[in-house]
């Protein structure tokens, strides 16, 4: 029996406690029990010792094979052309190989026992990183994903073409040059404050770097002068970023409307050195108030005036030809980048007013002088002349000339001398005209300076007399031997009756004339001619005031005599009255 039988026996021994005529039954039966129990032991302990070594050789490997590797940051966004900076550590507690897998520029800044830092420089392009540690021979790594963005900084937009013609179709066209990421970008386009189009990226091709929206448009009235942009938004919420937003420079829209010709209005005729007006005008055009017009006589250019209404814009300019001859007229009428010219075919000619000379300006009555009428030098062809008062017309291209003996009678008298000429057609006509200026003495003639006047007592009155003679006579009154002043009204009084003796003189000579004056009082006669005046004007008051109640209702059902009719009525009534008066004053009434 060995150690472990003999001790497993006496434990057993013990425990049972068998009684003395068994003992020996016992012991037989403890013993065989004892052997199986130990053989039981070695073999759990042969067991436990394989389990054991299983462990051993499994422990080692358990060990290394739970290590992790992580990168940091977790998720990298880097803006293009700027440096990363990537940590790679491990929880292997004595690591082997490691290091970073790319193909970006990188350089190791720092290290640890179970770490190492990169610095990626110049980062242009999105890229896979790999982290990788290797530990007891067994290599792990772990994957970070770089995003590179690019703001939208420059946005470009254009309008193709700027000048539309109305009912045209333009083009909206909106491009960024450099963005990323391209599914990230949103492109707006706005008319003013309206959003025309809208366009996202997310099925464009990052590898494309360049995002553009295109849109057609059909161009109306309202659109001209409308201010058109382009937005853009990239949100880079998704990769732990922010909102990047740009606008382009607005570009201005020019619609037009402009398929007619310009009219030229101006004479076909023109005279040299004459100031003229023509005008051109442009119709069924937009916006009227935009067209620019050029006019020109031949290399002279014009300084036209412009205006516009409604869809007609027009321009006046003043034409002064120089030279004579065929010249063109030709107006230019110009919106954006149309343009449209006409010309008009002028014929500029000289004739000037003809010549028409007194030899004589101022002669004396009863002398001879001569009047001539002749065309300008400067008139081409030779006009055809008539003088007034010229018995014949002349031969052409002769002028036309008069004898005259003048006399007082011609003073003042006009002569006139025509032209005709006929251009292109047309028969022109230019007058001259001349004052004849007769010399004579002076003349105290009855008709304008009476030799007997009578005044009325008590009344304003002036001494009437109106000398004739050129040159113009001067006129002296004296009265009881002291000048009388012709030009103050005097209070008639029977002091003013007497003979007044008028002197007019001029260079010529002089004349005197004697004016007898009579102031007759207020008598009875003149008394009694007021009255019947006064009587007269009352009558006819009443025979007014009568015919207008009578006029009443024939006004209300007509209205149709003016007022000024009846005014005329009574005026010719009161003149009437007058007349009476003054016959019935005529025959003493």
């Amino acid at each position: 029996m060995n150690n472990i039988e003999g001790a497993l026996f006496g434990i057993v021994r013990d425990t049972v406690a068998p009684s003395k005529h068994n003992n020996m039954i016992w012991t037989h039966r403890i013993y065989r029990s004892s052997k199986l129990l130990a053989f039981l032991i070695r073999m759990e302990m042969l067991l436990f010792g394989v389990w054991a070594l299983l462990a051993l050789i499994s422990s080692s490997g358990a060990t290394e094979g739970l290590f992790e590797v992580s990168v940091w940051p977790d998720q990298a966004l880097v803006k293009f052309g700027q440096s990363l900076m990537v940590n790679c550590s491990t929880t292997c507690p004595d690591p082997g190989p490691s290091g970073i897998d790319t193909f970006l520029k990188k350089t190791q800044v720092g290290k640890g026992p179970q770490w190492k830092e990169f610095l990626l420089e110049d980062v242009t392009e999105d890229s896979i990183l790999q982290c990788f540690f290797s530990c007891s021979g067994i290599q792990k790594d772990t994957s970070l994903g770089i995003v590179v963005y690019q703001p939208p900084e420059q946005v470009i937009l254009e309008l193709l073409p700027m000048w539309v013609a109305l009912d045209e179709v333009f083009t909206v066209k909106c491009h960024v040059p450099r963005v990323a990421p391209l599914e990230n970008l949103t492109l707006t386009l706005l008319q003013g404050n309206q959003e025309l189009h809208r366009k996202n990226f997310m099925s464009v091709a990052v590898a494309s770097q360049r995002a553009e929206v295109t849109i057609s448009v059909r161009a109306q009235r309202e659109d001209h002068r409308c201010n058109f942009s382009c937005h853009a938004e990239l949100d880079l919420s998704s990769h732990g970023g922010g909102l990047f937003q740009s606008s382009s420079a607005s570009k201005v829209l020019q619609i037009f409307e402009f398929s007619q010709h310009p009219q030229i209005w101006v004479s076909p005729l023109l005279e040299v050195g004459t100031a003229e007006t023509a005008s051109c005008e442009m119709a069924r055009v937009f916006p009227a108030k935009e067209v620019v017009f050029q006019m020109f006589l031949g290399d002279q250019a014009l300084s036209p005036f412009l205006s516009w209404e409604g869809d007609t814009a027009w321009a006046n300019a003043t034409v002064r030809a120089m030279e004579t001859g065929d010249q063109e007229l030709s107006c230019l009428a110009s919106l954006g980048p149309m343009e449209q010219t006409t010309r008009e075919p002028v014929h500029v000619y000289s004739f000037p007013p003809p010549v028409l000379e007194i030899e004589e300006p101022y002669p004396l009555a009863g002398t001879d002088t001569n009047v001539t009428c002749a065309g300008h030098v400067l008139t081409s062809p030779t006009p055809t002349l008539r003088l007034q008062g010229a018995p014949d017309n002349p031969a052409p291209g002769e002028p036309a000339w008069l004898l005259l003996t003048t006399r007082e009678e011609d003073d003042g008298r006009n002569f006139s001398c025509e032209a005709s000429l006929e251009v292109q057609g047309q028969q022109l006509i230019k007058t001259t005209t001349v004052q004849l200026h007769v010399l004579y003495k002076p003349r105290l003639e009855e008709s304008s300076c009476p030799g007997n006047q009578t005044w009325m007592e008590g009344m304003e009155q002036m001494l009437v007399c109106v000398p004739e003679g050129n040159p113009t006579p001067s006129l002296v009154c004296t009265w009881k031997g002291m000048m009388f002043d012709l030009e103050v009204p005097q209070k008639a009084t029977q002091n003013h009756t007497g003979t007044y003796c008028c002197t007019a003189t001029n260079q010529l000579g002089s004349v005197s004339k004697d004016i007898a004056l009579i102031v007759q009082g207020l008598d009875v006669g003149f008394g009694s001619t007021i009255f019947i005046i006064i009587i007269v004007a009352l009558g006819v008051g009443v025979i007014t005031i009568a015919l207008y109640l009578n006029y009443q209702p024939c006004k209300r059902e007509r209205r149709k005599l003016p007022y000024r009719q009846k005014e005329k009525n009574k005026d010719e009534e009161s003149q009437f009255a007058v007349q009476q008066a003054e016959t019935c004053t005529t025959h003493n009434c």
